[in-house]
């Protein structure tokens, strides 16, 4: 049976790629678009505002640009 080894470097690049992937480039740049709901609440967790409008429908608010975001 042969035992496969995987050299530190290549674990060190696979964890560098895997991080460059995930950075998004802001802290909350994947939470742009809130959702302002006529009950008074807010979901500020849509990343577009597609997203956000098919959230609000059928059960009333608004989709405004989350200010935390910019």
């Amino acid at each position: 049976m042969l035992k496969q080894v995987i050299r530190p470097q290549t674990l060190a690049l696979l964890a560098l790629t895997g991080l460059a992937l995930s950075y998004t480039g802001g802290a909350r740049a994947d939470e742009a678009w809130c959702a302002n709901y006529t009950d008074q609440s807010r979901n500020c967790g849509f990343a577009t505002f597609q997203q956000c409008e098919a959230d609000i429908s059928g059960v009333g608010g608004i989709c405004s640009r989350n200010p935390d975001s910019e």
